[in-house]
């Protein structure tokens, strides 16, 4: 089965840090791009963080940048995303999707996985 598992998601406080996990299975992993998306309680999805398949090309969306590594092992079939000194405006669901070209957009992904929220309380 194709799929899609994050995890690492919980509450915690502002100013703490997050790693979140994306697994995958059922394809090549490696061939594929990942990006990081997350939807707030009445707002739009939004870009979070990328990383692309060969090259390990990154990208970050501005409310994260500076703040945010993303990493990828391919052994493991697994993206991380580690989110530093978290704020409350950081309180999301936080989805990551696969394509094999990727790119800072959601419509560009065709491969989700089901989220993993995460509340930052001040």
């Amino acid at each position: 089965e194709v799929q899609l598992v994050e995890s690492g998601g919980g509450l915690v406080q502002a100013g703490e840090s997050l790693r979140l996990s994306c697994v995958g299975s059922g394809f090549i992993f490696g061939d594929y791009a990942i990006g990081w998306f997350r939807r707030a309680p009445g707002k739009v999805r939004e870009g979070v963080s990328g990383i692309g398949s060969s090259t390990g090309s990154q990208w970050y969306g501005n409310a994260v940048k500076g703040r945010s590594t993303i990493s990828r092992d391919n052994a493991k079939n697994t993206v991380y995303l580690q989110i530093d000194n978290l704020r409350p405006e950081d309180t999301a669901v936080y989805y990551c999707a696969a394509d094999r070209y990727g790119g800072s957009r959601s419509t560009q992904y065709t491969l989700w996985g089901q989220g993993t929220q995460v509340a930052v309380i001040s």
